[in-house]
């Protein structure tokens, strides 16, 4: 917000015009209102079946609150009741007679320079505080009482179409990530490539793709115990799939339905000692959970040294090789991702190497970005919710002929190419919807959203007045008070008196 302001108006600190209410609430009532009941984003609070705490207070309508914990946050609100009881986490300022309702609320909740004087005044890391007095010892334009009424007008129509077309947008997020959902779906199910397979004559059907990856596996592999983990994935028991399993309702007879495990070598990694320092640091890539989600990987954010790598027991694993988060927090674990370069991980992260050059890593990339609820799931327990590396190998996976992977994924990427530059499209627009309420809100307090009338009242005149008045009260509060202890000390020197005979 700018320091100019129009003839007629007038600037005073916020302790100048508001009160900070004290007035105390009572503990067990309904409804109760918290920091974490307000929506940083649009102000506007909700209630829970919360009963109110002791020590609470009590707001009255018209009040702004301003959250003193993590201020920068914004959690400031405007109370709309007659009456609510609210967090002592709150100050809550009253206004004294000087402003139109909400137009304080509305100067503070988006001001970012008043969220940075508030940061700029807190003491504590974890939960940084500020204080009543850095609360208002601020600045605030005022403008003549009938002005601000019109201001406020003007700002609430505006807001509301601003809102408006806000929630539009945010249909599209939701939107976008239900039609990649049902590309995909389309994808793995084969419904997307029906017209490509009456065009195409298929050569290999998907179960003769898969005795050849057998066999190149069986013949690469390096010992004993891998030559019979894929016999053991390979044997019928373990190999088939139903359809039911594959969360698919069918899917084309050239198609088959086996498990991770027989397409592809399911491995994890492990993390170098991190209390040496010489392990870290190096030249080769190492890939921490967090790193995989559902992306492509051409850099990480740390790298190990030979000495790290040799001590440890990660392998350096090729280009193309699908990444599978088995533990993670938040949405990390089932997400997934490509290496586009040679890469070690850590032992949070399964590697599914596909060595053998007849399945598209990008085709099991997509299919595991399909299969992510699913694939949490099967990481569900009773412990920590994990995958392991035999959970992986277990899970269904649907293998096309070779050549129809290849088409599934050019189309599922033109098709996600659409939906990523509407991502940004909305993007940019969100931004510009964001810039613009801001834009309007700092014309409102500079006087440049609607004209002055010279027939209005000067600010500073209705600011003395309430000046005047301040006063005046508090005038008549602290003589009260001393009658008060007046009144005590005569009833107790009466009492004392009758005592004493």
């Amino acid at each position: 917000m700018t320091d100019e302001i129009p003839l007629g108006w007038t600037k005073a600190h916020i302790s100048e015009i508001c009160d900070v209410s004290k007035e105390r609430g009572r503990e067990g009532i309904t409804p109760y209102l918290e920091i974490g009941n307000v929506d940083i984003v649009s102000k506007r609070y909700m209630f829970t079946d919360k009963l109110s705490v002791r020590g609470c207070q009590m707001a009255k309508q018209d009040d702004v609150l301003i959250s003193r914990v993590r201020p920068t946050r914004g959690a400031i609100v405007w109370i709309r009741e007659s009456e609510l009881h609210v967090s002592s986490a709150f100050t809550v300022l009253r206004d004294c007679g000087t402003l139109s309702k909400k137009y304080l609320w509305l100067f503070l909740a988006w001001n970012r320079a008043y969220l940075n004087h508030l940061g700029d005044n807190c003491t504590g890391t974890m939960y940084p505080t500020t204080s009543e007095d850095a609360i208002t010892d601020f600045d605030v334009p005022i403008a003549p009482l009938a002005e601000q009424k019109r201001i406020v007008e003007k700002l609430d129509a505006v807001m509301a179409r601003l809102e408006a077309c806000k929630s539009r947008l945010a249909l599209i997020p939701p939107l976008l990530k239900r039609f990649r959902q049902s590309v995909l779906s389309a994808a793995c199910s084969g419904k997307l490539t029906a017209d490509w397979r009456e065009q195409n004559l298929i050569i290999e059907n998907a179960d003769a793709l898969l005795d050849r990856i057998r066999e190149k596996r069986l013949a690469s592999a390096p010992t004993k115990k891998e030559k019979a983990r894929i016999d053991e994935v390979f044997d019928e028991g373990n190999l088939r799939i139903d359809e039911g399993d594959l969360g698919l309702d069918e899917i084309p007879d050239t198609w088959f339905g086996c498990r991770v495990g027989a397409v592809g070598a399911v491995s994890n990694g492990s993390t170098p000692s991190r209390k040496r320092p010489d392990f870290w640091g190096g030249a080769i890539p190492w890939v921490s959970s967090g790193e995989v989600r559902n992306n492509i990987i051409s850099a990480t954010r740390e790298r190990i040294t030979k000495a790290g790598y040799e001590d440890s027991s990660v392998r350096l694993l090729p280009r193309g090789t699908v990444l599978l988060a088995m533990i993670g927090e938040g949405k990390t674990r089932g997400q997934t991702a490509i290496l586009h370069i040679e890469a070690t991980i850590n032992q949070n992260i399964a590697a599914v190497v596909l060595d053998h050059g007849l399945l598209s890593s990008a085709y099991l990339w997509r299919w595991f970005q399909l299969q992510y609820e699913a694939t949490r799931e099967r990481g569900s327990g009773s412990g920590p919710q994990a995958l392991n590396c035999q959970r992986v190998r277990e899970l269904p996976f649907v293998l096309p002929p070779l050549p129809e992977q290849h088409e599934i994924v050019c189309r599922v990427e033109a098709l996600f190419a659409i939906a990523d530059k509407i991502a940004e499209r909305y993007k940019n627009a969100k931004a510009n919807v964001d810039k613009l309420a801001q834009s309007i809100l700092t014309k409102a307090f500079r006087g440049e959203l609607l004209p002055q009338d010279p027939s209005d009242e000067p600010a500073s005149l209705l600011l003395e007045r309430i000046r005047t008045q301040r006063i005046s009260r508090e005038a008549q509060q602290s003589t009260s008070k001393k009658s008060h202890r007046n009144g005590i000390k005569r009833v107790a020197r009466q009492i004392h008196k009758t005592l004493k005979i």
